[in-house]
C-alpha cells in the first residue's frame, strides 16, 4: 500500500502524512510541484524525528510519478469529493496507491482519468470536506483493516 500526495499545498499536511505513514509503514509519494518549498532540508523538517522510519519518494511530475517502477502496474485509487462511489463499500488491494488531490485545487482532470477508481468520504451535505491528512487517515485506516496490513505491534501493553 502506498500514499500519494498530487501537488500538496500546505507544508504541515505533508509533515502529518510523514508522521502517519512512518507509522504505519506505508510509502509516500509526493507528486511535484508544491506550492512551498520541498527541498531535502525542509523534508527534514515535516518529518521530524519520523525521517529514519518514512519512506518518502518525490517525483517532478505526475508523468514521473506514473512511470516510477513502484507504481506502474498498479491501481491508482483516487479519494475526491466528486467520487461516484463511498470509500467504505470498496475493495482494497494490498498494492493499491490512495492519491490525493491538492487542497486547494483537488486533482486535475488527467488524475481523475488515470484513476482505477473515485472514492469519497461520506460527510454530512452542509459539510465541504475533511482536512487532507484526516482523509488520508481514514481512507488508509479502512483500506489497511480491509487488506490486513496493519504493521504488526509488538509495544507491550502491561502497565
Amino acid at each position: 500500500m502506498r500514499l500519494a500526495l498530487f501537488q500538496p499545498a500546505i507544508p504541515q499536511n505533508v509533515g502529518a502524512a510523514v508522521r502517519l505513514t512512518a507509522c504505519l509503514d506505508v510509502a509516500l509519494d509526493i507528486i511535484l510541484p508544491c506550492a512551498f518549498a520541498f527541498d531535502d532540508e525542509a523534508m527534514k523538517r515535516a518529518a521530524l524525528d519520523y525521517g529514519p522510519l518514512a519512506h518518502v519518494t518525490r517525483h517532478g511530475s505526475w508523468a514521473d510519478f506514473t512511470a516510477a517502477a513502484e507504481i506502474v502496474g498498479r491501481r491508482l485509487i483516487l479519494f475526491t469529493t466528486k467520487g461516484d462511489r463511498r470509500f467504505p463499500q470498496f475493495d482494497f488491494h494490498q498494492s493499491d496507491i490512495l492519491v490525493f488531490g491538492s487542497e486547494s485545487h483537488g486533482a486535475p482532470p488527467h488524475v481523475h482519468a488515470a484513476a482505477a477508481a473515485r472514492l469519497r468520504i461520506p460527510i454530512i451535505a452542509e459539510a465541504r470536506s475533511l482536512n487532507l491528512v484526516t482523509t488520508a487517515a481514514l481512507a488508509l485506516g479502512e483500506a489497511l483493516r480491509q487488506t490486513d496490513g496493519y504493521p504488526v505491534d509488538t509495544r507491550s501493553t502491561a502497565a
